[in-house]
């Protein structure tokens, strides 16, 4: 059982530093190489972000650092991340045009010209699923749409790829850590899903203060360092829950890892439409362009408990209409229902524990339809 003791964060710094950087002979805290400390009851953990030509030399390292992390009281699970540092991504240009500033796109964002996505090794398909705006209940699709999946008979994982916010943890009932074993993560598993998030490795009240490039060299971990399946054991459909926005952790997995395509959740209102149709629009632009699966709409009705009439809260087919607009397929309406969000805060997916109820047989019908292209 983890203890509540929070490990004293001097002391944690203080043993980091006698762990000495290979390179300048500095411990590894005055070093600077101490990133994203993340400090919990029984845990601690942070990245250990090298130049990608030094993380051979500095595996050993991160080992020591764990070993270090593990001896000091009040720490059960001890985790060091050791990433590879992206490159400096340039600004965006400034320029007036008809009397007004406007910002271009970042040139580093273009993904013309860039070496092709590779394919996860023994993993069929990746989906990932977008919102462009937060709060539309993104994580809530991703976690059932793929137990909806699992459901069906498919061998399912879920990437948490939500860096700042992770949510799978909480949504699925998992607080442990994965283990490195033959230089791979293997992720944990539940409710018939192979999981990952970075959550497993920071406390859920410990705020993520990363500049974007960190980010997404935590994303590439997750991405090149799990054991998904194996030759003899193939994963059918890897889901991956992205962040809101449209920034450096989309583009970091759009050009390392080949997704097949992307599902939009949005609400029915026209504010949360707008940032539906800049994530669209992003994929459309990658290199190759990222196909638009269909579209979600979330949130979509509230049936009145004592008639059971539909009470469109926040408006009415505002997604369907975008899925028309971008000539893609309308995948649902999910409806508002209480034990959807019980579930999620309870780490009981609603589709895994309440499969009659009305959300749960939509996630099973888009979950079908889409696997018709598998």
């Amino acid at each position: 059982m983890t203890t509540d003791i929070l490990p004293d964060r001097a002391a944690v710094l203080a043993a980091l530093n006698r762990v000495v950087d290979p390179r300048g002979g500095q411990g590894l805290a005055d070093a600077g190489l101490v990133q994203g400390l993340t400090l919990g009851a029984g845990r601690a953990g942070f990245m250990l972000e090298v130049d990608p030509a030094q993380t051979a030399l500095y595996a050993p390292v991160r080992d020591a650092a764990e070993k270090a992390l593990a001896a000091l009281p009040g720490v059960e699970k001890a985790q060091v991340v050791l990433t590879a540092a992206a490159q400096p991504v340039a600004p965006g240009v400034t320029r007036l045009r008809k009397g007004s500033a406007q910002v271009a796109m970042d040139p580093r964002a273009d993904t013309h010209g860039m070496p092709p996505a590779v394919r996860l090794e023994h993993v069929r398909r990746v989906i990932a699923v977008a919102s462009g705006k937060g709060g539309v209940g993104k994580s809530t699709v991703s976690v059932n749409l793929a137990c909806a999946f699992a459901a069906s008979g498919l061998k399912v994982g879920l990437l948490d790829a939500d860096i700042y916010g992770p949510s799978a943890p909480k949504m699925l009932g998992l607080d442990s850590q994965p283990e490195f074993v033959d230089g791979k993560l293997n992720p944990l598993r539940a409710w018939g899903l192979k999981v990952m998030s970075i959550g497993f490795i920071v406390d859920e009240a410990s705020p993520m203060i990363w500049r974007g490039p960190m980010a997404s060299s935590a994303l590439r971990q997750m991405i090149q360092d799990v054991r998904w399946g194996t030759a003899s054991d193939e994963l059918d459909v890897l889901v991956v829950d992205l962040p809101p926005g449209t920034g450096d952790v989309h583009l970091t997995l759009v050009q390392k890892l080949a997704v097949d395509g992307v599902v939009i959740v949005s609400t029915p209102q026209e504010i949360a439409l707008i940032d539906a149709r800049r994530a669209s629009a992003m994929f459309g632009k990658m290199n190759p362009p990222v196909p638009i699966l269909g579209v979600i709409e979330n949130m979509a009705w509230f049936a009145d408990p004592a008639t059971g009439a539909r009470i469109p809260i926040f408006g009415e087919g505002g997604a369907r209409r975008e899925a028309e607009r971008l000539g893609a397929a309308f995948l649902g309406e999910i409806p508002i229902e209480i034990a959807l969000r019980q579930g999620g805060d309870e780490g009981r997916p609603l589709v895994a524990t309440s499969p009659d109820s009305a959300a749960a047989q939509t996630f099973g019908a888009i979950a079908r339809e889409l696997a018709k292209g598998f």
